[in-house]
Formats: C-alpha cells, sequence, structure tokens
C-alpha cells in the first residue's frame, strides 16, 4: 500500500462526517480514519457506507483486552472491509497474536506503541514504564513484529527508529502531525508532514488541522503535497 495521508474524521455522527466527505470532488477519496467516536455513535453501518462510497479506511478502535476477546472482536470487524484495524500493543504479543488470527489475512493490522499526547515523563511518572520513550517504543513495536503485524502507530519522531528496529517494510502510522502554522493542540511529540516524509512515516494521520480548516480539501491538498512530495 502507497504511502498516504489518512483524515481523521472525528465527527460526533453520520452527519456531520458525511458532509464533510461532500465537500471532496468525486475523484478525490481520502482514505479516512473512523475512530471511537464515530463508530460507537454510528456502529457498523457507517465503515460500510464509507467504504461503498469509495474511501479507504483505517479503522482505529485501538483493542486492547485478553487474547481471546480481541480474537473474537477482530472476526466481527473483519466483515466491515477495513483496510487497517489496531490493537495496543501493551496488550502482549498473545493478544497481537489473537488479534492477526481473527482479523485474518485481507486487512492490515498494526499495534499503538504509546500515544502522541504521552510524553516521557508521564509514560514513567503515571504508566510506571522506566525505560524511556525511545526504548519502549522500539520494544513494542519488535513485540508486534513477533506477533505478524504489519506496523505500529507511533509519533513521526520514531519512524525512523522503528524501522531501523523492524525493517523498511515494517509500516509506520504516525498521528501528531501539524502544519508549521498549526497550534500542537492536546499533542505533545508532533512534527509536520514534510519533515514526517524525512522522518521514515508511510502514514500520516491528521485531524484538526484538515477537518477544522476553512477549506478542508485545500487543507487535505496542501497537506498531501507536503508529506508525498507531490
Amino acid at each position: 500500500m502507497n504511502k498516504d495521508v489518512i483524515v481523521a474524521c472525528d465527527f460526533a455522527g453520520r452527519e456531520q462526517t458525511l458532509n464533510f466527505l461532500d465537500r471532496f470532488p468525486e475523484g478525490e477519496k481520502p482514505f479516512v480514519k473512523i475512530g471511537m467516536e464515530l463508530f460507537y455513535a454510528e456502529g457498523p453501518a457507517m465503515v460500510r457506507e464509507i467504504k461503498a462510497r469509495g474511501h479507504r479506511v483505517f479503522l482505529d478502535l485501538k483493542l486492547h483486552d485478553i487474547p481471546n476477546t480481541v480474537r473474537k472482536a477482530m472476526a466481527v470487524l473483519s466483515r466491515l472491509g477495513a483496510d487497517i484495524c489496531n490493537v495496543h500493543a501493551a496488550g502482549t504479543v498473545e493478544m497481537m497474536r489473537a488479534a492477526r488470527e481473527g482479523l485474518g489475512p485481507d486487512a492490515l493490522l498494526i499495534a499503538v506503541t504509546q500515544l502522541t499526547s504521552t510524553s516521557e515523563e508521564r509514560m514513567q511518572r503515571e504508566l510506571l514504564i522506566d525505560a524511556d520513550m525511545p526504548t519502549t517504543i522500539a520494544h513494542y513495536a519488535r513485540n508486534a513484529k513477533e506477533a505478524g503485524l504489519n506496523g505500529v502507530v507511533c509519533s513521526p519522531l520514531e519512524a525512523g527508529l522503528v524501522k531501523e528496529n523492524c525493517g523498511k517494510d515494517f509500516l509506520t502510522v504516525t498521528p501528531g502531525i501539524r502544519f508549521a502554522d498549526s497550534a500542537a493542540d492536546d499533542q505533545v511529540r508532533i512534527t509536520t508532514p514534510a519533515r514526517a516524509r524525512e522522518l521514515g512515516s508511510d502514514f500520516i494521520v491528521v485531524g484538526r488541522p484538515i477537518t477544522a480548516a476553512p477549506d478542508p480539501v485545500a487543507a487535505w491538498r496542501r497537506c498531501k503535497k507536503e508529506f508525498l512530495g507531490i
């Protein structure tokens, strides 16, 4: 799958989501992330509808439970046709293997390492992880690869580190993207689309800099130009 910009459609419901997607010309179908807010509001039908409209979908539900529960949940999600699904790497190698078994071979499966809103200080103080951030990310990425996953979600600042530890074909999906002239909002480990490309990101996930822009289509095109260098 080629590098791309994934638009985080973190909207409250179907109407707002489709109104946003309707702003794009017929020939331009952004790769869309459906997260917990939208999925919990509208359910599986939202994934099917967006797929039917011609969009690729990253279903961002971050499963984290006992292996058997995750296996069964992923088997259900596999029926929706999402292109990418994810779990939390903190759920252990066994849980990630179970997720891979449940999802099957038709979708990419990736694991969240540490959220881009988490600083190293908070990780160590609140989560009691004594290792530093790079060591933690690299270890979680290696676990994900051992479990048969296709890649990880990480900060763009750690994309190169993941590639070094897991190989160039191991995918890095990186939120925490902001334009140079955008606010950081609640993100901590962030960078620009162009810098993310230089650091080795395969996919960048971009929300408010696109969805809250006065002209979302123009912001999406700018993001693709900066990230893909075209």
